[in-house]
């Protein structure tokens, strides 16, 4: 036994200390916008890190840090369920914690986690679904330039940006929205029941919140940080250990793009997604 400890205490503490360990996932930026240079939120790039997390053995929960305002829908529910289901067969409590913001599709994966702690001044909500565009048939018909489009089904341009809208275009788009709302209500029902607080037209609104709002809501469950509320809950020695979410790093990425033509495309990729990226990010005030 005595030499059995002596060589225990020769390996990094890290080897055999007992104390609680808690990995952790940062989930940050928009979800699903992704190009070479600029990797967004997405299924296939945090599958291998989350099942990392839920596979250590030893941690006693996991926690998710979520600073996102949203984006794909699709890409938000597919993250959402995986991290669900790795809690369910590895029978892990889930903490989230968002941080600047957690809005429409990062309130959505927010919602996986069994508690939801906010700060004061996080942005909290916007459950709702939008769709945003432009118009140029009046500036394409000002300098003289003809849209030629030639297609086999007549649906395939609708609310093409280069033509007049259409009410029939507009009005099927409003039900596929109502299709996607209808679907985030009921998972934010299902996962915040009974402690939900106001109506169902305030809630779903696509309204945002402060944090301390969103407690008050039922949409969180308390105030706090990751590091306190990881101390009171399993104590003062409790580690947290980070968990990578970059793929291949930016060399890897930047590989994608060597040729000129393929540099071309990725370039012109990343100034669009950044645009949108910002545009998201700034309806928030950030």
């Amino acid at each position: 036994m005595m030499l059995f400890e002596r060589l225990r205490g020769l390996l990094p503490a890290k080897w055999h200390e007992s104390h609680p360990l808690v990995p952790v996932l940062r989930l940050t930026g928009p979800i699903g916008m992704a190009t070479p240079l600029r990797p967004g939120l997405s299924l296939s790039a945090l599958a291998g890190p989350l099942e990392a997390a839920f596979k250590i053995s030893r941690a006693v929960a996991v926690a998710v840090v979520v600073n996102s305002p949203g984006g794909s829908p699709v890409q938000s529910h597919l993250i959402f369920r995986r991290i669900r289901a790795l809690a369910e067969e590895h029978g892990k409590p889930v903490f989230v914690f968002i941080e600047d913001v957690g809005a429409s599709g990062g309130y959505m994966i927010a919602a996986a986690g069994d508690e939801i702690v906010v700060d004061p001044s996080s942005i909290v909500g916007s459950i709702g679904v939008v769709a945003a565009t432009f118009g140029f048939d009046k500036a394409m018909e000002k300098i003289g330039v003809e849209r030629r489009v030639y297609t086999a089904g007549d649906r395939k341009v609708a609310l093409d940006p280069f033509q007049p809208e259409k009410p029939e275009d507009i009005k099927r788009l409003k039900t596929l929205q109502k299709d996607v709302h209808a679907m985030f209500i009921d998972l934010v029902k299902s996962r915040r029941g009974a402690a939900l607080k106001g109506s169902d037209k305030l809630l779903f609104s696509g309204e945002f919140w402060s944090g301390t709002k969103a407690v008050e809501l039922g949409l969180a469950d308390r105030l706090g940080d990751l590091k306190g509320v990881m101390k009171e809950r399993y104590g003062d020695k409790v580690r947290l250990v980070p968990i990578s979410t970059q793929r291949g790093g930016l060399l890897g990425r930047l590989r994608l793009s060597a040729s000129p033509e393929a540099g071309a495309v990725a370039f012109a990729d990343d100034i669009v997604s950044a645009i949108e990226a910002r545009a998201l990010w700034s309806r928030f005030g950030l």
